[in-house]
């Protein structure tokens, strides 16, 4: 696990992992409306299933320099939605949150479409809630 020097005083030195920033920039992309998810790939889901546990910061790649960090983001979107606006919001939102909770400057956030998810219809055709 990488950590990083954030901030030096009298009192000790705070160091930040990158998985910290990676489970923030995942919860921050999965709070905008028309994100289906964040894809963690095959050998991802597989692991999550046998594991049980839901990774947060899964389909999420940071890589952080001295006082920035570039932040990679796999998602699914929904059917229907403007994709390049639902990116737009994910990039502002991820900037937003990982700046304010770690101090870190970012740089660029990438988005990478990996899926889109249709809506589940029943017997009769109707759209599920």
């Amino acid at each position: 696990m990488d950590e990083n020097i954030k901030e030096q005083s009298n009192v000790g030195i705070v160091k930040i992992s990158d998985e910290v920033v990676s489970i923030i920039a995942g919860l921050a992309a999965s709070e905008i409306e028309g994100i289906a998810g964040i894809s963690a790939g095959l050998v991802g889901e597989i692991t999550q299933i046998l594991s049980g546990k839901k990774n947060l910061s899964k389909g999420v790649k940071v890589t952080v320099a001295e006082e920035s960090a570039t932040i990679d983001l796999f998602i699914v979107v929904e059917y229907g939605v403007s994709i390049p606006e639902v990116c737009d919001k994910v990039q502002r939102n991820v900037i937003k949150s990982v700046e304010t909770m770690t101090g870190l400057k970012v740089s660029a956030v990438n988005i990478y479409v990996q899926n889109v998810i249709f809506p589940k219809t029943n017997i009769e055709g109707s759209k599920e809630e």
